[in-house]
């Protein structure tokens, strides 16, 4: 059974689920695949808990107060992990690109696999696009500031971030209005970020915060996210792996 730690965001956690249904449809019940939600929408906030001193990688945090922010998220994250270990989960996957920077942390604590989501999606990328070519990132200032994605991509390609007006005025405030239920507006407000990195000849733009395919492919059909030619959904890649996981056992 596939273990789904979501919850950050709530939409983004079933955008999953519904793409693991999806992409694996079956002509029967039983012909899904087995997996288990854990909505842990009570874990705290985890780009407020990175803070400005954290180093860009887990285990490295400067001051006290960083700390305790940094470890009462790798708590949480390990209470989940926890239960659907204990409900018979053979690996996990965490919808959130952001609650990456505890991965190594977490690993550490769970015996159980946790699929890597930014790595994944560079995996991916490295199948789809040649060396040194510019990828765009949208992604949360906390995934920007921590490096999640820059830990696989800075050796083989150029990323390329929005500047820090589009970030707030559109990527900030997309990713805002997704949690806040306002698609269709998240929709328009994400254009200029996209445009942005369009104009900076990106090959591919990673779609690197959950909420941001909902955003940009509302009211789409399932078929126009597959056949994308410039955006990578990280949800979408790791409903691949899990699967290509979860057929292996």
């Amino acid at each position: 059974m596939i273990g789904i730690l979501g919850g950050m965001g709530t939409q983004a956690g079933l955008d999953f689920c519904n793409k693991l249904a999806i992409l694996y449809r079956g002509k029967i019940d039983q012909d899904y695949p087995l997996f288990l939600l854990y909505n842990k929408s009570n874990i705290p906030g985890r780009p407020e808990s990175i803070g400005i001193h954290t180093g860009k990688l887990s285990g490295k945090v400067n001051d006290k107060k960083n700390k305790k922010k940094y470890l009462s998220v790798l708590k949480s994250l390990d209470k989940g992990c926890k239960l659907l270990k204990k409900s018979k989960c053979k690996f996990i996957v965490i919808p959130c690109n952001t609650a990456h920077y505890w991965y190594d942390d977490l690993k550490k604590k769970i015996k159980l696999p946790i699929i890597n989501m930014p790595k994944e999606v560079f995996v991916y990328t490295r199948k789809k696009c040649k060396r040194n070519s510019s990828i765009g990132l949208l992604a949360t200032e906390g995934t920007l500031k921590t490096g999640v994605y820059n830990r696989f991509f800075d050796k083989d390609f150029n990323l390329i971030f929005p500047n820090k007006a589009v970030q707030n005025s559109s990527v900030n405030k997309a990713i805002k209005l997704v949690k806040m239920g306002k698609v269709k507006l998240a929709s328009k407000v994400i254009k200029p970020a996209i445009d942005f990195l369009i104009k900076k000849k990106c090959k591919k733009i990673i779609l690197g915060c959950t909420e941001l395919p909902i955003a940009i492919f509302a009211f789409k059909s399932f078929k126009t996210i597959k056949s994308s030619k410039i955006f990578l959904d990280p949800n979408l890649i790791l409903a691949n792996a899990a699967m290509k996981k979860y057929q292996s056992k």
